[in-house]
């Protein structure tokens, strides 16, 4: 027996027609390092899909997750025509969605892609095959119409319709139409004025960013509002010297060249929050970088949404963004409420990325408030820590903790659910991240880029001694931070200690020679990149702590099980 209705139960956000067969995904996924761009595969070893391909797939899953990076992915995976068919989400969706627009707006690459009540949803995940077109979706005794996309009931101010209209070129024109039709998938009326912003995606991860970057400077795209440059995918000065194949460095540098010719400020950091003159509090700003997202609204309490690769630029050269999410009071408030409930006394500073990756798990694409923390005082790198981890398991752009973030006041929303989050957690969390072999080859800092901080506590760890000679420890670290720790003597004494400091690029887009290809065993303090690290390097690794990372660095070995905070009896 067929089901059909004639009311629409989904909505079509980029047209398109489709076929295929039928992939759902229990959980969501970020397409940056847990897809792989040359063939589809699901490379996160933390997802229940790994080893699936998305590629000719319908592909549902509740929203995604993680980079934002991943509408990157998705582009490369169309232009080289392993792309899923169609994508299905059953909730909001940016990241995914702006991909599948600009390869079907900028390279006239249909990707279809719809959005579906929870009903229709559940029925179409139960099919094996199902079909796309006009303004349904078909399969055997399955019918679900779809409402079609308009964007008209979006308000727009005399200059935005200058833009659409061409008026500034076609450029700006392609950029105003893909910002209005993300507003209305939204279903956002208006937008609003941005100050600065934060373009992602300048990694060399794969050839459509370099593809888009290029087209889009040659049709003239120049930025509107102060505009800053994440890390890329070389150390822009001295990539010649470090063994890094010509092609690929010659193409990473067009990649940076081409946003600096669009007017953007080549500071290469992926935390750009560590540069002078941050956003403030209540600043409306267009950034895209998951933890530099996550960072802003959370320690800062600016405003942004984590804007997917590619809109960032958009948003920079009109100065104009969507009017959803976080930019609103509304949209800050927490959906999930998560109770820490641990004995310790105290903890060292791998409780931060732990906490993070745990709270993202559980809060998934809504905001959470943590409570019961704040006695453990975090620092700012603590934080920064924590955001970045938060990035790599939640879609959420931001989340509160009492008594330490600004906006952690707020009152959640009505239909908060509440969680504990509980000594076996962070231990389950430690085991999942601790995946690599104990003897260290790498150690890895600067996931996002280290603090200035962080560089002096490092030399206070190393206390005078150096690294073991069969173990490398690699800091990746913005110029701005690495131009004043030059200043003050610290990259002299680490580098007595045989630390390496990196400028411009980071562990996300670090590879080989510059990643020591004998390496097999890596310890790194970021959350974020123990997470990814198989999927990027081929290589799991332990996290441990700063001091547990400096120590590996000495001794050549990992620290033998968790730290005494997370394991009975804790100190009283």
């Amino acid at each position: 027996m067929e089901t059909e209705t004639s009311d629409p139960q989904g909505r079509s956000i980029v047209d398109g027609d489709a076929m295929g067969e039928i992939l759902a995904l229990a959980e969501g996924i970020s397409f940056w390092g847990g897809i792989d761009p040359d063939t589809g595969r699901i490379i996160d070893v933390h997802h229940p899909n790994h080893g699936a391909s998305v590629a000719g797939k319908i592909l549902m899953m509740p929203t995604s997750r993680g980079s934002c990076s991943g509408s990157g992915v998705l582009l490369e995976l169309s232009l080289s025509r392993n792309a899923p068919a169609a994508l299905v989400f059953s909730e909001r969706e940016e990241i995914l969605t702006l991909g599948a627009l600009v390869s079907d707006r900028i390279f006239g690459r249909p990707l279809p892609v719809v959005r579906l009540a929870h009903a229709a949803y559940k029925d179409l995940a139960q099919v094996p095959v199902a079909s796309l077109a006009d303004d349904r979706i078909t399969a055997p005794g399955l019918t679900i119409n779809l409402k079609p996309m308009e964007t008209g009931g979006v308000q727009l101010t005399d200059q935005d319709l200058a833009l659409l209209g061409g008026e500034a070129g076609v450029a700006a024109q392609m950029a105003m139409e893909v910002i209005c039709r993300m507003a209305a998938a939204d279903d956002v009326a208006c937008l609003t004025t941005v100050t600065r912003g934060h373009i992602d995606g300048c990694i060399l991860a794969h050839s459509a960013n370099l593809v888009f970057a290029e087209k889009m400077a040659e049709l003239g795209a120049q930025v509107s509002v102060p505009t800053t440059i994440n890390a890329i995918s070389v150390d822009r000065e001295n990539w010649q010297r470090q063994g890094v194949a010509p092609d690929f460095g010659s193409r990473a540098s067009r990649l940076a060249d081409a946003y600096v010719r669009m007017g953007a400020r080549p500071v290469f950091t992926c935390a750009p929050y560590l540069l002078d003159k941050p956003p403030r509090k209540g600043e409306a700003i267009g950034w895209s970088e998951s933890n530099a997202v996550i960072f802003a609204n959370t320690v800062l309490g600016a405003r942004t949404p984590k804007h997917p690769d590619y809109l960032d630029l958009f948003i920079a050269m009109t100065g104009r963004a969507p009017m959803s999410g976080v930019y609103a009071d509304a949209g800050r408030k927490a959906g999930v409420v998560l109770d820490v409930v641990i004995d310790a006394a105290t903890v060292d500073d791998l409780f931060w990325p732990l906490l993070g990756w745990i709270a993202g798990r559980n809060a998934s694409d809504r905001i959470p408030l943590i409570r019961g923390v704040a006695r453990f005082n975090p620092s700012q790198d603590d934080l920064k820590a924590l955001c970045a981890a938060f990035g790599t398991t939640s879609g959420a752009p931001m989340l509160h903790i009492e008594g330490v973030t600004p906006e952690a006041h707020l009152a959640p929303a009505k239909e908060a659910k509440y969680a504990k989050i509980e000594a076996a957690d962070f231990e389950g969390a430690w085991r999942e991240l601790n995946r690599g072999t104990k003897k260290i080859d790498l150690v890895s800092i600067g996931s996002p880029h280290a603090s200035g901080t962080e560089l002096r506590r490092m030399i206070e760890l190393f206390t005078g001694r150096t690294r073991h000679p069969t173990t490398d420890i690699i800091v990746t670290v913005g110029r701005d931070v690495l131009r004043d720790a030059s200043e003050d003597g610290t990259v002299e004494k680490l580098q007595a200690s045989g630390v390496r400091l990196l400028p411009d690029l980071c562990w996300c887009s670090i590879v080989e020679p510059v990643f020591p290809a004998q390496a097999q065993g890596i310890i790194t303090n970021s959350g974020k990149y123990a997470h990814y690290s198989h999927g990027l390097s081929g290589r799991h690794a332990r996290l441990g702590s700063l001091s547990d990372c400096i120590e590996a660095a000495v001794t050549g070995i990992a620290p033998p099980g968790p730290p005494a905070w997370m394991v009975a009896p804790y100190a009283p």
